[in-house]
């Protein structure tokens, strides 16, 4: 593996903050010990470039709509996010499940009805890492794909570069919508505004949102063990709750990602921005399940009341994620 931070002085000089060039110091030491020495160059060229656009970001902050489109021209945000994580996965080791379901959302998507997935979440880059196992088998859907995004990942100077790249519908988790109890009716006001868009999106029909459950990403237990977060069932039902007022047919997918080690999350969840990064040279896995019966799941016919289906919706559902994540072991 290659060795060897970058020299970070000259965008000191142009302004990065010295908060943002710690962070590039810690992020540039793992970053080129896990790039190939053959990779060098290249990555270094993208390193810099992120570097940049980190500067860039300081000085004029880009403003996120609530309902952000991926930025292609003039300058190719999607495709440099890919490059730039493209060198951290070990593709040989690598593994993509499920491909009969893509290629099963494919075929509903093109018919002009929707998809819905609901995934586990584990690293920053989980995008991009869906896109580049995705790129062979059909790049369009993969580049296409709408993401629900919370606030750090639109507000955070390092990972903004990385969100212009990618469709976005931007929200306020329910993690984050109570820290500044003087912006709580503000943020669930564009909450609110974010759902109808993203009712309007289900009714144009012809999209795929991937989405969360859990609020987070997943973060290792007290034994150390990563594990899938639980999903939230206000959350799961809300989702559903859109797509049935849409005026196209949505389906429900569950997939599941393993991809932690390629940029481990801090242990702990922090309301403040910037966190420390690091990266390792890692295989990743996905696992797009079957189809889910979001009426007719095990042992729904039992169940009368509303509130206990919903939950039970959503545990059959995170169990679902939860097996096809341990099916990488």
């Amino acid at each position: 593996m290659s060795e060897g931070p970058i020299d970070l002085q000259p965008y000191v000089q142009k302004g990065l903050n010295p908060t943002i060039t710690r962070l590039f110091q810690e992020l540039s030491v793992s970053y080129f010990q896990a790039v190939d020495p053959t990779q060098r160059a290249e990555a270094e060229s993208h390193f810099k470039k992120l570097l940049e656009l980190v500067t860039e970001q300081l000085k004029k902050p880009y403003k996120f709509d609530i309902f952000h489109q991926s930025i292609r021209k003039p300058f190719d945000f999607y495709q440099f996010g890919l490059n730039f994580i493209r060198p951290l996965i070990d593709f040989n080791k690598s593994k993509l499940n499920g491909l009969d379901n893509v290629k099963k959302m494919i075929g509903q998507i093109q018919r002009g009805e929707n998809v819905i997935l609901l995934a586990n979440h584990q690293t920053e880059p989980d995008p991009q890492v869906i896109s580049l196992l995705l790129e062979k088998i059909d790049p369009e859907f993969a580049s296409e794909m709408i993401f629900i995004a919370g606030h750090r990942v639109v507000n955070d100077p390092m990972a903004v570069p990385m969100s212009m790249g990618r469709n976005l519908l931007c929200i306020y988790s329910k993690k984050h919508i109570s820290h500044d109890p003087d912006t709580k009716e503000e943020k669930m006001n564009h909450n609110q505004r974010t759902m109808k868009k993203m009712t309007e999106i289900l009714s144009e029909g012809g999209h795929c949102i991937y989405v969360a459950p859990s609020g987070g990403r997943d973060r290792p237990n007290a034994e150390g063990i990563v594990e899938v977060a639980p999903f939230d069932g206000q959350s799961v039902e809300m989702f559903y709750l859109m797509a049935r007022q849409a005026d196209k047919p949505t389906h429900f997918y569950p997939l599941s990602l393993k991809t932690y080690d390629l940029m481990p999350p801090p242990k702990q969840v922090f309301k403040e921005l910037g966190e420390k990064r690091e990266t390792k040279f890692t295989p990743v896995f996905l696992n797009f399940g079957d189809e889910i019966d979001m009426e007719n799941f095990p042992g729904s016919h039992e169940i009368r009341d509303k509130r206990t289906k919903r939950n039970k919706r959503a545990e059959y559902i995170f169990q679902t994620v939860k097996q096809g994540y341990l099916a990488a072991e």
